[in-house]
């Protein structure tokens, strides 16, 4: 019971199984998703946002600012001077000039440095400016 070489035998062409129209998938979703995927923004600290009793969220944001209980002025996980918000600021809102600006003052905040990121906002010509706050 000699088998016949040439019936039953196949070219190692013939079994393999051809991966790159799979990868070719693989990558395109990949890079689908990454250039859909939304980002959460952070200021860089947690803070106590006071309560309001109306408050609408706002959909497109594109600046983040923290403000601490100690007066502290954070943006994108930094802790920034007073004097260079304006120029964060207007870097970032350059980076995204459909969005606006959201301000997370902490309860314990002075008063002064809500005053003076409003003023570099202005400054910077952001006018989409809101202020964040427990609903």
């Amino acid at each position: 019971m000699a088998r016949q070489a040439g019936r039953f035998s196949r070219t190692d062409e013939e079994s393999d199984i051809n991966l790159t129209p799979m990868l070719d998938v693989v990558f395109i979703m990949l890079i689908f998703f990454i250039v859909t995927a939304t980002f959460i923004k952070q200021a860089g600290i947690e803070v106590l946002r006071p309560g309001a009793e109306t408050a609408i969220q706002k959909p497109t944001v594109s600046v983040l600012v923290a403000i601490s209980a100690s007066g502290d002025i954070w943006i994108d996980k930094r802790k920034v001077d007073a004097t260079a918000v304006r120029a964060h600021i207007e870097r970032l809102h350059a980076e995204n000039p459909k969005g606006g600006l959201v301000i997370q003052a902490d309860r314990e905040a002075r008063y002064e440095q809500l005053k003076a990121v409003l003023t570099a906002a202005r400054n910077a010509g952001m006018t989409e400016v809101a202020v964040s706050t427990e609903a």
